[in-house]
């Protein structure tokens, strides 16, 4: 056995070994302690191996989800090893191979189970995406290749390589899959051969999966695109040994088409999950009003990659506003979605050859009450646009639905090994071998009575177990009566305080059972196998309509979530303007209404000419809630969701950048000012003048003057290269004269007062620069001690003397020339010095003619020698 375990384990590689001995998955060696602290369960041992004591570890198989599901959350990756033939075809084995001795039952891995392939109910998260990706990169291009198989939602993309970060960080992936040795792959990437990854061989897959000839019909795609579903679909075969999960056809995506979003501005945003890493205070969390997981999962998605089509914008906003505007319509839909099973996970299950009764079930019921929905929702004649596209997607299964319908009952069961889940009066024979195995059982109550009657035994019972079938018990002290040479029962078995016998009529009864009941399993496996071929034929309709219903789902609960919270319909528009009245932000209003708190709003009004905001003010101001409030309303907007405000008319913006707080990143080395500049560098490098950035504190993780300096030339350059929308919070009140020579800049800080000795933050934005910070106020609210506070105040005034003495940190800035004519300047200099060293002959230099060049150089770049 143990030849055979360690031959599995080599096949097995970095993933943790279940394998399968009798009612147990046991695990060995390191495996077993690994499973056993991450599971905490025993860890015992078993035999020996090399003279060393083997580790071991086990879980019912009957429980085993529940482990699995633990161990995947700890990060692992698991084999599953099953028996593939029972001892007793092992044994016929043995004798035709001419071996005596006992015969190993054959095992083998038939599944792999990770984090990104998951398809079981129990192991996955009912209201987020499980998302596989794969990366690669051909000629310069990355190809992205994503796919949810719990419901075959399968996407291309490409992107250039410093953009891989920010597409992996919308798709947020449970597993990368790249090729081995590829520089760009991120930290947790698993690595596969490189011959995976091919362009040719993944077109080939698809093509074959689809069963087309070409896939055109799908749509363009291009080579990184075609290679990094290659390496996907080669990671699909090895997980599932051959087995593909259900993959829908292919869809291209643009990265043009939704609002680019890099990993540091979905953190700062906490969109899908706060910064502890739950759900709990992220924006998801505020909004999700959804009454299925499918919309859950809907949702996430379209928060993630907010639109920039504006006529698509339009539509879904169109179909919120008509259900917003329709109370009891709304009502009446979420309550028949809620009754709704999740239609694309049981169609993924079913696809990937892990279905049960009850998802075919589930089939049946979401395929019926989408037709009841649509039926419902076709004698409104003021239909709007989106509404009536997904409409014929929720019909067309009405031949199925009626053959689910008679063929299995009412609630099937999750397991088919007992039957019981194929209707009575859909198949005669069936019916008959059922009607057999009922009178059988009947035949033998009554024969339990006759034995009574006939040995005068009143304690005789008819049992049945696994291994003697049925048979006839009687207490020890009655045994003799059956024990007789002619009473017609044959002893069985001895037990403690009983014995146990048999007879002929029973033998008849039992074989009667046995026989009937196998054909009617045999009968109803045939059946389920129909049944489901019959969904997997129609898997494409059956996915579209779980897609339409998840996107209703979105619609209505984007409608509630509005009407709960006074929301409005935001105007998103193709200019550069950004005009927000009483704009809320949805998670801290939310979070003050559960304590009995209002939320102040405040306006926001970018544009053409007033497109950077320098805004001032003491720290709890709300300076950062401002710049979040502002982001979200974006996100929102373009996602097609209503917005918390009053009004809102949004141009539309491209690429979203937040670098609000930041924290150390240990594992790459950066410290907190390194990760802020890092992020400021490639806001700097990608924001184009349609982008929307937010700019919180930049500089304050330096010294004073290194991070005036590069507020200040920070803020220019947003100003005069990107000339895009921003909010730039800051403390340095310095940057206030940046008002004198940027034209499109304007002063605004958050109010606050002190009364009696004690701060009072208002919350409000005004017009106009911040008038002092109000640090040792804050200082004070925190519990400083008034000591600390006092001495603090002692220094401060100091230093306002000599700032007043001397003109300040920003003494001789307005003397600065501005931030393009500054970079002319230096580019001429450089340039000057570059051509009388490209025409100087070294070689032909005089030691002191080369002193005196020099000289004159330094005397040219204004420096005195």
């Amino acid at each position: 056995m143990m030849a055979q375990y360690l031959a599995l384990r080599e096949e097995a590689g970095d993933c943790l070994l279940f394998y399968r001995m009798g009612d147990f998955f046991e695990l060995f060696f390191d495996d077993a302690k690994k499973a056993a602290a991450i599971l905490d369960i025993a860890l015992t041992t078993r035999g020996e191996h090399n003279g060393v004591p083997i580790p071991m570890c086990g879980v019912p198989v009957h429980s085993a989800e529940s482990y699995l599901a633990r161990l995947i959350k700890g990060g692992c990756r698991v084999a599953i090893a099953e028996q593939t033939e029972t001892p007793a075809e092992a044994k016929e084995r043995a004798r035709k191979e001419g071996r005596v001795s006992k015969a190993l039952v054959a095992r083998d891995i038939v599944r792999f189970v990770t984090a990104g392939t998951l398809t079981e109910e129990a192991l996955l998260e009912p209201r987020r995406a499980n998302v596989l990706a794969a990366a690669c990169e051909v000629r310069g291009t990355v190809g992205i290749a994503a796919c949810d198989i719990s419901t075959g939602r399968m996407e291309l993309e490409e992107c250039a390589p410093d953009r891989l970060g920010a597409a992996l960080a919308r798709l947020g992936a449970s597993e990368v899959v790249v090729p081995d040795g590829w520089e760009m792959a991120p930290d947790d990437a698993i690595g596969r051969s490189g011959h995976e990854f091919s362009s040719d061989g993944g077109e080939e897959r698809l093509k074959g999966i689809h069963g087309v000839a070409t896939l055109d019909g799908f749509g363009t795609f291009t080579r990184p695109m075609l290679a990094a579903a290659g390496g996907l679909i080669a990671y699909l075969d090895h997980v599932g040994r051959g087995a593909l999960p259900l993959l829908l056809p292919p869809e291209p995506r643009s990265g043009e088409a939704t609002l680019a979003m890099d990993e540091a501005t979905r953190a700062s945003l906490e969109i899908l999950e706060s910064t502890q890493g739950t759900r709990k205070g992220s924006l998801i969390e505020a909004i999700d009003r959804c009454v299925t997981g499918a919309g859950a999962r809907q949702l996430a998605e379209d928060l993630a990659a907010p639109l920039t089509d504006r006529s698509a914008i339009a539509e879904r906003l169109e179909l919120v506003e008509w259900l917003h505007d329709d109370a009891l319509l709304r009502e009446d839909l979420r309550a028949a979605l809620r009754s709704l099973p999740d239609v694309g996970r049981a169609l993924g299950r079913v696809v990937a050859g892990r279905g049960s009764p009850r998802d075919l079930g589930q089939l049946r019921d979401g395929l019926s009450g989408a037709r009841a929905i649509s039926d419902r929702l076709a004698q409104r004649d003021d239909l709007p646009v989106l509404l009536k596209a997904l409409l014929p997607h929720l019909g067309g299964h009405g031949a199925l639905v009626d053959h689910f319908a008679r063929a299995l009952v009412p609630a099937p069961p999750t397991e088919r090994g007992q039957g019981g889940y194929i209707a009575e009066g859909y198949d005669a024979a069936l019916d008959e071998l059922r009607r057999t195995s009922g009178n059988a059982r009947r035949a033998i109550a009554a024969l339990e009575a006759k034995y009574r009657e006939e040995t005068g035994v009143a304690a005789l019972k008819i049992k049945h177990n696994n291994v003697l079938g049925y048979f006839i018990e009687v207490p020890s002290r009655h045994a003799d009566k059956l024990m007789e040479a002619d009473s017609g029962f044959s002893h069985r078995q001895t037990m403690a305080g009983a014995m146990r016998f048999n007879a002929l009529a029973l033998h008849e009864e039992a074989s009667r059972i046995t026989e009937a009941g196998a054909h009617a399993l045999a009968a109803e496996e045939a059946h389920f196998e129909d049944l489901v071929a019959e969904a997997v034929a129609a898997r494409r309709e059956i996915a579209g309509t779980a897609a339409a219903l998840a996107r209703i789902d979105v619609s209505a609960g984007q409608a509630e979530r509005a009407a709960e919270g006074g929301w409005i319909r935001p105007e998103v528009v193709e200019g550069l303007s950004l005009d927000i009245e009483g704009g809320r932000h949805p998670v801290v209003e939310a979070a003050l209404a559960a304590q009995g708190e209002r939320f102040v709003a405040n306006d926001c009004r970018l544009g053409t000419h007033d497109r950077l905001w320098l805004i001032g003010g003491p720290n709890m101001g709300g300076k950062s809630t401002f710049l979040r409030q502002n982001a979200l309303i974006v996100l929102l907007a373009q996602a097609g969701g209503f917005v918390p405000a009053q009004s809102a008319r949004i141009g539309m913006v491209d690429r979203l950048f937040s670098r609000v707080g930041a924290a150390d990143n240990l594992a790459r080395g950066r410290s907190t000012f390194m990760v802020e500049m890092v992020e400021t560098a490639a806001i700097l490098a990608q924001a184009s003048e349609r982008s929307f950035v937010i700019l919180d504190e930049v500089g304050r993780g330096t010294s004073t003057y290194d991070g005036l300096a590069l507020a200040w030339a920070v803020a220019e350059a947003v100003h005069e290269t990107n000339r895009c929308r921003c909010l730039f919070a800051t403390h340095y009140h310095e940057l206030a004269r940046l008002a004198e020579t940027c034209e499109a800049l304007s002063l605004h800080h958050v109010r606050a007062r002190e009364w009696k000795g004690d701060l009072v933050l208002l919350h409000e934005l005004a017009d106009g620069p911040a008038d002092r910070s109000y640090g040792l106020a804050v200082a004070r609210l925190a519990g400083v001690p008034p000591k600390v506070v006092s001495r603090a105040k002692a220094v401060l005034e100091k230093l306002e003397k000599g700032r007043a003495e001397t003109g300040g940190l920003a003494a001789g800035l307005g003397d600065l020339p501005l931030f393009a004519a500054a970079q002319e300047t230096r580019e001429e200099q450089c340039d000057t010095l570059r051509e009388k060293l490209r025409d100087m002959d070294v070689d032909a230099l005089a030691p002191r003619d080369a002193l005196e060049i020099l000289y004159d150089l330094k005397r040219e770049a204004g420096t005195e020698p």
